[in-house]
């Protein structure tokens, strides 16, 4: 049994650990700076073990996630650094690069970076995964078993997280908010929020689904709009609003604040 310890016991970290309580070979321990009540909700929900101490925990841990906020990545790497031999060290906190890692920690330390999304609390999150230059097959092995349990990810290049977290990490709210546009004329219909809600939510899962058979974009389109139909006039009104160039822009402001903020973890 490989042991994991938490250090942060956020949202994110309870969705890891709600999808690691379903594999059976791991020992969890999560620490969460002296927030006494959350550990106690977090051990009572997953039956997991607790610590107010994380230190006394690294020594035999095969794997240590640091689900902080950025901002209080530089204090505990400063001390985890006193304690790591090896481990594998995974952030789930944005901006927090293997290169960051690697810096901070003692030479030769295999780290990742996770950004997975909230879906990773129903186990369905796409995550996008970049390693350290010191990941072996048997941190492979591990990390792979880790993202299984939250859904699917792709390995990608650190940059490439940079760029891409806008459109797996930021574009679920906007498909929410489209969802939320939806829901309220269907509720004009006289039905109730419960059925408008799963009227949409069903067919944006439909909508998914067509997408992941690997159709192209455009032909799934087609197949929805016959020319001069019902669906053709709304897609003019969003041709109308250059719905495209909208999408851009909105991409552009995530990638703008992403690098306000990378700038500001620079060492």
């Amino acid at each position: 049994m490989s042991k994991v310890v938490f250090i942060g016991a956020g949202r994110m970290a309870q969705s890891i650990i709600a999808g690691l309580t379903k594999q059976s070979h791991w020992s969890i321990v999560v620490s969460n700076n002296g927030n006494v009540n959350r550990l106690e909700e977090i051990e009572k929900k997953y039956g997991v073990q607790t610590t107010d101490s994380w230190k006394e925990e690294i020594d035999d841990a095969a794997v240590i996630v640091l689900a902080m906020p950025p901002e209080a990545h530089d204090s505990v790497l400063k001390e985890l650094a006193l304690f790591i031999d090896k481990q594998l060290v995974i952030t789930v906190a944005a901006g927090i690069g293997p290169s960051y890692l690697e810096e901070a920690l003692p030479e030769q330390t295999p780290v990742a970076w996770l950004m997975p999304n909230t879906a990773a609390s129903k186990g369905k999150s796409m995550t996008l995964c970049a390693k350290g230059t010191h990941v072996e097959q048997a941190h492979e092995s591990m990390l792979a078993q880790i993202l299984a349990s939250i859904g699917t990810a792709e390995i990608v290049s650190e940059e490439q997280v940079h760029t891409l977290t806008p459109i797996t990490g930021s574009a679920p709210a906007f498909v929410y908010q489209m969802a939320d546009c939806l829901i309220q004329p269907a509720k004009e219909a006289g039905i109730s929020e419960q059925q408008a809600r799963k009227l949409v939510a069903d067919m944006i899962a439909g909508a998914a689904a067509m997408l992941q058979s690997g159709d192209d974009p455009q032909r799934l389109i087609d197949q929805v709009a016959t020319p001069g139909g019902v669906t053709a006039a709304g897609l003019d009104v969003l041709e109308q609003h250059d719905f495209n160039s909208i999408m851009k822009q909105v991409i552009k402001a995530c990638h703008d604040r992403s690098n306000n903020e990378k700038s500001k973890k620079d060492w």
